[in-house]
């Protein structure tokens, strides 16, 4: 069986495809690892909507919440 001879360009497409699917899982880990050291809890977003100047009967209204 023979081997079939690739040009300089079919290879260094190749080696582009690879490297943007690398590019892409590197993404998917960096976003991995951002909620990972920046957790969000219910209670900040309580938080931040009372900083917005919210209260806690108007979240429940956003929410469709009867208080």
């Amino acid at each position: 069986m023979a081997r079939q001879v690739r040009s300089v360009e079919e290879r260094v497409a190749a080696l582009d495809e690879k490297i943007n699917k690398k590019k892409a899982e590197i993404a998917i880990l960096e976003e991995k690892k951002h909620r990972l050291l920046h957790p969000v809890s219910a209670k900040s977003i309580i938080d931040q909507a009372k900083q917005a100047g919210m209260s806690l009967e108007d979240i429940a209204e956003k929410l469709g919440v009867e208080l």
